[in-house]
């Protein structure tokens, strides 16, 4: 039995951005041989991304890209050029998975769908994942995370009353369909190993996004009321929200409280040192109708309290929350340290460099971030000498014809 889970899976990667990368990611740091194929003509968005080693942008620097690319090759080829797409093919029979993320068009345009490369490899996996999959009438609309947000909903329900629109953090929707791409992934694997027999995943973001959204779509199927802002207010708890606590090294301090019952409603009254004869404070429903006066009351008990000291009076009796942490907070946070989950890689061009780690611990098989991210053609001479067998007087050739690139 190998070390990790997927040894002797290959994958070849043609995925760029964000989905198709952490879902690669995934196989990569359980043991999956994954070779990126990429552009010098066309970088991946992430490759001119921040942050920056020192500050000084460069393809080759960037931490964001580094971060979903741990554990992979990588080699360079432009796929415009009909030579490229010769030596692609020359790859497949080697693959267990092609992933890809352009829109539609794009491989079908080369020739390297699903469709072509299973005449040269029958028993191929073929993930593609776009913002709205393959068919459709908004298939070949390109985007990005931030964008797919917007469809999903996201914006409409973020923020508070009085807001615009309001985005969640980052590129929020790829942080979500990466979980349903490596999931199809692995039951297609399983699927071959028991038929002998490969097929091809459509991943739209769209729908893999949705799922997130549920609560206020069954919502809406079962009552008609369309969902809109609302804070940090909850329809089923009350407290709920973010609480400001003493400051700390002039930093502001806050503590996140949830409180589901009578129970809990006295439990962080006595831990505050408070006492309440309001009636509207009495009763859980009468504390989700009078939520901004449940908000008041505990912002004025938590005010001068240290929130990771009162985050600990309240778990001991048995009240949820917990500190509202930053950055640095996550860097040097204690169980963090515990599970070991911070990780130094030594990058080609950054340097060692730190990597969050994995999600997940087999007992059997644990992964690891083997190696960090490649720089550009890092893999190239290891690729197409060693496994294609190329002379280097060959890849210099098609260096010069920047088919290599």
């Amino acid at each position: 039995m190998g070390r990790f889970a997927l040894e002797g899976v290959k994958v070849l990667d043609f995925s760029w951005v964000g989905v198709a990368p952490i879902t690669t990611k995934y196989l990569a740091d359980n043991g999956a041989e994954v070779i990126r194929i990429e552009s010098a003509a066309r970088l991946d968005v992430l490759r001119l991304a921040p942050p920056w080693k020192d500050a000084r942008p460069e393809p080759n620097g960037s931490q964001f890209f580094a971060s979903y690319n741990t554990s992979k090759k990588g080699i360079t080829l432009d796929l415009s050029k009909p030579r490229a797409r010769e030596l692609v093919k020359r790859l497949v029979p080697w693959a267990d998975i092609v992933a890809e993320s352009f829109t539609p068009k794009a491989m079908r345009k080369w020739e390297l769908d699903y469709d072509h490369l299973r005449q040269i490899n029958p028993q191929l996996i073929m993930l593609s994942t776009c913002m709205q999959g393959q068919t459709g009438p908004n298939a070949m609309y390109p985007g990005f995370g931030q964008l797919m947000a917007a469809l999903c909903g996201f914006y409409y329900i973020s923020g508070y009353d009085e807001d615009s629109p309001c985005p969640p953090y980052g590129a929020y929707s790829d942080f979500i369909a990466p979980r349903f791409s490596a999931t199809a992934l692995l039951a297609a694997l399983d699927y071959r190993r028991r038929t002998g027999k490969g097929q091809y995943i459509d991943m739209s973001q769209y729908e893999a996004a949705l799922h997130n959204l549920a609560p206020a779509l069954i919502d809406y199927f079962a009552t008609g009321r369309v969902m809109g802002p609302r804070g940090n207010a909850s329809e089923r708890y009350a407290p709920h929200g973010a609480y400001r606590c003493a400051d700390e090294d002039g930093q502001e301090r806050w503590i996140a409280i949830a409180v589901a019952n009578d129970a809990g409603w006295s439990s962080l009254v006595s831990v505050l040192r408070a006492h309440s004869g309001d009636p509207r404070f009495q009763t859980k429903q009468s504390r989700i109708a009078n939520a901004n006066a449940v908000d008041d009351f505990v912002s004025t008990l938590t005010r001068t309290r240290d929130a990771k000291e009162l985050t600990d009076q309240l778990q001991a009796a048995g009240v949820a929350a917990y500190p509202v942490q930053n950055c640095m907070d996550l860097h040097q946070d204690d169980n963090l340290e515990a599970f070991e989950f911070w990780h130094w890689l030594d990058h080609k061009t950054m340097g060692p460099s730190p990597y969050e780690g994995l999600q997940h611990r087999l007992s059997r098989t644990p992964g690891a971030l083997r190696f960090a991210a490649p720089v550009l053609g890092q893999h190239n001479q290891e690729v197409f000498c060693g496994m294609l067998g190329l002379s280097a007087a060959e890849v210099e050739q098609l260096k010069k014809e920047n088919v290599i690139i």
